[in-house]
């Protein structure tokens, strides 16, 4: 094997083993961020419903998720609070006024952490290219396509 090939073995398997991984969990995590983002607006919905005083006069029936998608109909005769989550497995009864909020700080805190992670994997992409033009030069291959004849018939 000339020295060429095990340059070029050796940028391949960086660039299969750390920078895609790395782009994968990445991604991954921007999804979870998302995820979490949407569950706060739901929650912040669902506050900014209950406060209308059409709503929150009569007993609130609703179906609960006990997991695996099984539901069970349920009866909170005061919907006046919430149990939100606040991490760590703990929860606070907030009132609407507070969930409302909270679910906005919350959510501005998510968006900035998935600004963050946007640009980390921007940043894996951007080192992904240049390790592929890397392999191109040392390859000798052009980087363009070449274009293919097209035919009028």
């Amino acid at each position: 094997m000339s020295a060429v090939d095990q340059k070029v073995e050796k940028f391949e398997t960086y660039l299969n083993d750390v920078l895609r991984e790395s782009l994968k969990s990445h991604l991954s995590e921007q999804n979870k961020i998302c995820d979490e983002i949407a569950e706060y607006l739901k929650l912040k919905n669902l506050a900014e419903v209950l406060q209308r005083p059409d709503v929150c006069t009569t007993p609130l029936k609703t179906k609960v998720d006990l997991g695996c998608n099984f539901y069970v109909q349920a009866e909170a005769p005061d919907a006046s609070k919430l149990l939100v989550s606040v991490g760590f497995g703990f929860f606070v009864e907030l009132t609407l006024e507070e969930v409302v909020t909270f679910v906005d700080k919350k959510v501005a805190l998510l968006k900035n952490a998935s600004a963050h992670v946007n640009t980390e994997i921007a940043e894996i992409k951007a080192r992904i290219d240049v390790m592929l033009q890397g392999l191109r030069e040392l390859q000798n291959i052009s980087g363009e396509i070449p274009s293919e004849p097209r035919f009028v018939f």
